[in-house]
């Protein structure tokens, strides 16, 4: 069954042709409004299951004037590229005189919706974020923008909502990277990605499958796996290359990932690149500290950074429109290395 949207104080008001206010002093037992008017709509908050919204308090209830401070969500930092990404905004902001509050999601919805709300109640002037990988509800996020705090996502892009972002040409890296091995020998070429409920991972899927398209190869649902880290790349990658006809190449979302298809390949006998191509994305240091050499797609997370921010502050000083929607692209560059023909 599919999961419904939380009930808010705004639908009440339209089942009821009252004001938002109305509902909120009456679900507070307002003497203001008449008993028999409270009594229904408490009646009905209880009967749809209405819970009030604590960022949305937070926000009606505060009069402090932000502070020249950002808050940053990042997903986690294990990546490289996240922190290369904050590096930039910290350079950014602090050249405009901003400081930087930093947290991370650790991937969680529920952790990502607590720390908004940590935020405003800390009363940022805006927020830079990309998106936890189980994000699928975004009201948090809408709560903020319509409380004219701006947002600008960077990395994982929320569709949700109507905000400014940065990101890099997913799909021309991931396209180009692809056409590389492709012209470089192989012919069946692996795909690991993170969940398709991300853009980025829709884009660099995309440009995975065009790639083949384009060269005339044969899409095979076989080589395709959910798949972003190291550990489940040195899990499932066995099986891929114990199959009667094993990929002669791999396209991976991160490097990490694409560092833990090499190890396996290597540890079950295989020559890389002679007889398996791979290719990652990033461009970490991790990427010059493996044998071979990775090959890979550079990401340029701090230039990311420095778009993010540059945006951010556009938006509180006014310089670019609250409602004006930026968006930003940030070009990929392929590093040809070792794990390559």
């Amino acid at each position: 069954m599919a999961e419904h949207t939380p009930l808010t104080m705004k639908d009440i008001a339209r089942e009821f042709g009252i004001s938002v206010a109305t509902v909120s002093r009456a679900l507070k037992d307002s003497p203001r409004i008449s008993a028999e008017r409270r009594a229904a709509i408490q009646q009905y908050a209880r009967e749809h299951n209405f819970t009030p919204n604590p960022i949305a308090e937070s926000l009606r209830h505060s009069r402090v004037k932000p502070q020249k401070l950002i808050g940053v969500i990042i997903p986690n930092f294990v990546h490289y590229y996240f922190a290369s990404v904050l590096s930039g905004i910290e350079e950014e902001a602090s050249a405009h005189g901003y400081r930087l509050l930093v947290a991370t999601s650790q991937e969680s919805y529920e952790r990502e919706v607590r720390i908004c709300q940590a935020f405003y109640e800390n009363k940022v002037c805006g927020i830079i974020v990309s998106q936890a990988k189980d994000t699928q509800k975004y009201d948090h996020f809408q709560r903020l923008m319509d409380a004219g705090v701006p947002l600008v996502f960077y990395d994982r892009i929320c569709t949700g909502v109507n905000a400014s972002r940065v990101v890099v040409d997913d799909y021309m890296g991931a396209f180009n990277a692809v056409t590389h091995l492709i012209e470089t020998g192989c012919n069946r070429i692996a795909f690991y990605g993170s969940s398709m409920t991300m853009e980025i991972s829709k884009n660099r899927f995309n440009g995975y499958k065009d790639a083949l398209l384009k060269h005339g190869l044969p899409y095979d649902e076989q080589l395709i796996r959910i798949c972003d880290n190291r550990a489940d790349a040195e899990a499932i990658t066995p099986e891929l290359l114990q199959k009667d006809a094993p990929p002669n190449g791999f396209f991976a979302i991160n490097d990490d990932t694409a560092i833990g298809i090499m190890y396996t390949a290597k540890r079950m006998g295989f020559k890389v690149p002679d007889d398996v191509s791979i290719c990652g994305f990033t461009n970490g240091y991790r990427a010059i500290a493996c044998d071979p050499m990775l090959t890979t797609v550079e990401q340029r997370g701090k230039r990311v950074g420095e778009e993010a921010a540059n945006i951010l502050i556009g938006h509180v000083e006014q310089t670019i429109p609250l409602d004006k929607v930026e968006r930003r692209i940030v070009r990929t560059k392929l590093i040809i290395r070792g794990t390559t023909r």
